[in-house]
């Protein structure tokens, strides 16, 4: 285990979640934008939400890429090249004249997005371990959860009172500020004698050993679905709102608000139940939530029109539910190839976002027609994590 940072627990944790806040920053602030871009850019609808795809397909792509990179060369200067990149992508974003342009610039924005993200799970792992380790990510999270709830306010704030370019601008600035501070404050938590070649068969090899483990596809898809669950109502935001809920676009707070508070209620509960409780227990206690709230959502819409506040209700205990979960199955995932830690979080959080992009790419328009078909898409995902992830409890017992 590495000496741990000069930054106190609180600060690195509020420094991780910063950088992690990058993929929401880059995705929930200009939904609300998507009918302005569509105008100014006189692109179609189709146009423009693959400008959503276009971004996470890069980002699932560069994920892989990220923890290898940060294996090699060290945490810390990966992140900060990482930054540059999506300030460049960013401020190219604000400039663009062509939804054409758009798509480019949302790639490249989407190829430094995940560096926070990936290299901060590496990070938190080299320092800590344990339970020590699942609290830091679990108080990463909380912070981190401010993001999704205020960043459609944000966007729909900045629709109606100014141009969506200014979306953009504003995520520039906060990029330049975010590369000060990991330039000033981000400790190096993997020193040189521990880092590994960046070879084609070292490479090779470990992304092979990763891929052909059981374990690794038990427990990152128990995650990637976890999150579909949820992210098939985030990338499905317009439609809900404006469609089916009849609110403006200056509403998105009632849809991400709940959603948020059980992310950062459920990270919350994590954090506490860390040490007390074991890995089943507090896991058992996660699914029960999840499952529940999917299937409430499920009998509800089957039953009856969307209305609020019961249409955002099931979110918010399916997002509780999922933030219970997630520490412990993405420590599990570190822990099954402690010397490529880096590797092994690219390969979980490109898992989340290939189907992330699936979830943008085609489930979400094919679904949201009708919020009973969102619900039943979320219950989809539900069971699947919960099959996946007493399915790996099984092969691990069976194999030790």
């Amino acid at each position: 285990m590495q000496s741990k940072s000069t930054l106190s627990v609180a600060g690195l944790a509020t420094l991780l979640a910063a950088l992690t806040m990058l993929g929401p920053f880059s995705i929930d602030t200009y939904l609300p934008a998507f009918a302005s871009i569509q105008a100014t850019l006189h692109a179609s609808a189709i146009e423009v939400q693959q400008t959503l795809t276009a971004y996470l397909l890069s980002f699932a792509v560069m994920t892989l890429w990220h923890g290898a990179l940060s294996d090699s060369f060290g945490r810390r200067n990966v992140v900060l090249v990482a930054l540059v990149v999506f300030a460049v992508g960013t401020f190219g974003c604000a400039s663009a004249h062509t939804v054409h342009y758009l798509w480019v610039f949302r790639i490249m924005q989407g190829v430094a997005a995940g560096a926070g993200m990936v290299i901060g799970r590496a990070i938190v792992r080299d320092l800590y371990e344990g339970a020590q380790a699942e609290r830091l990510l679990s108080l990463v999270t909380m912070i981190f959860s401010i993001a999704p709830a205020i960043a459609p306010i944000i966007g729909g704030w900045v629709v109606a009172h100014s141009d969506w370019r200014t979306i953009f601008l504003m995520l520039f600035v906060y990029t330049l500020v975010l590369l000060f501070a990991c330039y000033r404050y981000l400790p190096e938590s993997l020193p040189v004698a521990k880092r590994q070649p960046f070879n084609v068969d070292f490479l090779w090899q470990s992304y092979r050993d990763v891929f052909k483990s059981p374990g690794f596809h038990f427990m990152a898809g128990t995650i990637a679905c976890n999150f579909a669950g949820i992210f098939l109502f985030i990338t499905s935001a317009p439609a809900f709102i404006t469609q089916h809920l009849h609110l403006s676009a200056q509403s998105f707070g009632w849809q991400f608000i709940p959603m948020v508070s059980g992310i950062f209620l459920g990270s919350l509960a994590a954090n506490r139940l860390a040490g007390r409780l074991t890995i089943a227990k507090q896991v058992t206690i996660g699914f029960a939530f999840l499952m529940t709230a999917a299937l409430v959502n499920v009998v509800f819409h089957w039953w009856s029109a969307p209305m609020l506040p019961w249409s955002v209700m099931p979110l918010f205990f399916y997002a509780f539910g999922m933030s219970i979960v997630f520490p412990w199955a993405t420590l599990m995932v570190l822990e099954l190839f402690p010397h490529i830690r880096g590797i092994a979080a690219s390969c979980q959080s490109a898992s989340v976002t290939l189907l992330g992009a699936f979830v943008a790419g085609v489930m979400a328009p094919a679904l949201d027609h009708s919020v009973l078909a969102l619900s039943l898409g979320q219950f989809g995902f539900a069971l699947t994590a919960m099959c996946l992830w007493y399915g790996g409890r099984a092969y691990t017992r069976t194999v030790h």
